[in-house]
């Protein structure tokens, strides 16, 4: 079952001239280590950082709170399964609401599809809840 859907489009441009302005005091109070060491593997760090600005946003509103209510920039983090599929790590308030939204026996999945095209960022959100699979019987 979907628990939320978010998406967010934000102008790489206007994330460029953030970082330009308040530089690593930006880039600290918004990403996680992880990210930042990601983004700044790459080539155009600058499109990395937008769409995962884009990522957290969609997160926050497939949560249903945006950036308020305890859910905070850091408490989101864009990851990398092994195979490449990016995901959400969640901590913190958003790691709580998270738990809250999440019905009894079921575990959640967090999907994020993120792209560019000079000069926009996408990113899509979507949070479902899994049923646990059942549990074998102890022998005795």
């Amino acid at each position: 079952m979907i628990i939320g859907i978010g998406s967010d489009l934000v102008d790489i441009r206007r994330i460029a001239r953030v970082i330009d302005r308040h530089g690593d005091r930006f880039l600290a109070r918004i990403f996680t280590e992880t990210e930042r060491a990601r983004a700044e593997r790459r080539a155009k760090s600058v499109e990395t950082y937008a769409k995962r600005f884009a990522a957290k946003e969609a997160c926050a509103k497939a949560l249903g709170t945006g950036i308020r209510a305890g859910v905070w920039w850091r408490d989101m983090g864009v990851a990398n399964l092994p195979g490449g599929r990016p995901t959400m790590i969640l901590t913190g308030g958003a790691q709580r609401k998270l738990a809250a939204l999440t019905p009894p026996g079921h575990d959640a999945r967090i999907d994020v599809s993120i792209t560019d095209e000079f000069p926009m960022a996408q990113a899509i959100v979507v949070i479902t809840a899994l049923p646990r699979p059942p549990q074998a019987a102890s022998p005795d």
